[in-house]
């Protein structure tokens, strides 16, 4: 596990481009009010998961971890209200991405911008452990055959992003202006984002809003988590409305006023509404139902069809950056969440009718 930690402790960010030329802030924190004096290095052991002390005092050695805004050595004993700040170590192995001839869904196209389709599994950006494969390496290999005349910017042209497994609508720049302007849009909060998901759990409204910040876990680097209290993380809004009932699971759409990493995912999570099959956020197991076998075994026959969460990015509007007029992009549900979606309807549609057969005979 020694030789991991770079991937532990500095991990990828999915929603942020990092630059060359000086190390990005890859953690930051505050140290609790009660905290007793304890050595750096021991303090970040016990504080990130499958650190090692070897690597920790190599970051320190290098002037990675700051306290206070100032480089501190291994020998320095954190107190109350230590602003702690931990700087990316990581080279990237290659800043250039390597066109790949990939399938794509574009749905649109003109000479300022594409939106693509996303098919589930497939990563946006490459990254650590995904060099290619990805779709900028699809759209890299896709703007080099179709715009032979100009310049190109498929790294810079990433206005936003989805999960791995999340499928659905993402828009690219094709130039600066309209990477410009795209990204003031994103930021003002101004997008339409609309999403469906399959969650566990039958909601007591018809729809509602959750605001709880959302940041990197405090233990578990790689995963997300809500600070309800707004102590950590940055300010994250979803709005959601139930689209249809099937007892143990609801079918529901998601719109995002604010766009952070896994957010709908950690806030379904946060309210008891984990995504279907979301293995990273408790939705891999039956959180709501009953314990008969044939119970489980449609479950798992389910999870066997969507072997993955149960999140599709739906609609995506915005004003184009060179008209000003409002755009928007529907894409159909994919096969493998419609399939599962169906399941459920008939499995609902069966208990349904056999309740009312027994009651019909009493």
């Amino acid at each position: 596990m020694a030789d991991n930690i770079e991937e532990d402790l500095w991990e990828e960010e999915e929603t942020e481009e990092q630059e060359d030329a000086q190390p990005a802030e890859r953690l930051r924190f505050i140290t609790d009010k009660g905290q007793e004096p304890t050595r750096i290095d021991k303090f970040l052991m016990n504080r990130i998961e499958n650190a090692t002390r070897n690597k920790i005092q190599q970051a320190l050695e290098e002037g990675f971890i700051k306290v206070n805004g100032a480089i501190v050595k291994s020998n320095y004993k954190v107190r109350p209200g230590d602003e702690v700040v931990i700087l990316e170590t990581r080279k990237p192995e290659s800043t250039e991405v390597l066109p790949e001839e990939l399938p794509l869904n574009i749905i649109y196209e003109d000479d300022d911008l594409l939106i693509v389709n996303k098919k589930p599994g497939m990563v946006v950006h490459p990254g650590t452990g995904n060099y290619s494969g990805t779709l900028v390496n699809g759209l890299a290999w896709y703007l080099s055959r179709n715009d032979h005349d100009k310049e190109t910017l498929p790294r810079v042209g990433l206005v936003h992003r989805i999960d791995k497994d999340t499928s659905g609508l993402v828009v690219i720049a094709k130039t600066e202006l309209a990477m410009s302007n795209l990204a003031a849009q994103f930021k003002k909060h101004t997008v339409h984002r609309r999403y469906i998901a399959l969650v566990w759990g039958d909601f007591a409204e018809e729809e509602g809003t959750i605001n709880a910040h959302v940041g990197r876990n405090l233990r578990l680097r790689k995963i997300m988590d809500t600070f309800p209290d707004g102590d950590h993380g940055k300010e994250a809004i979803t709005h959601y409305k139930v689209l249809e009932r099937f007892n143990y699971v609801t079918l529901a759409e998601m719109r995002l006023e604010t766009g952070r990493t896994h957010q709908i995912r950690v806030h379904m999570k946060y309210i008891g509404h984990p995504l279907f099959n979301d293995g990273t956020y408790g939705g891999d197991r039956i959180v709501k139902g009953t314990v008969f076998t044939k119970y489980r075994q449609f479950v798992d026959n389910c999870f066997a069809l969507l072997p993955r969460h149960a999140l599709h990015a739906k609609e995506l509007g915005f004003k184009h950056p060179t008209t000003g007029e409002w755009v928007q992009f529907n894409s159909e549900i994919p096969e493998d969440i419609q399939q599962v979606i169906e399941k459920w309807r008939t499995y609902t549609t069966g208990m349904t009718k056999q309740l009312k057969e027994k009651l019909d005979n009493q």
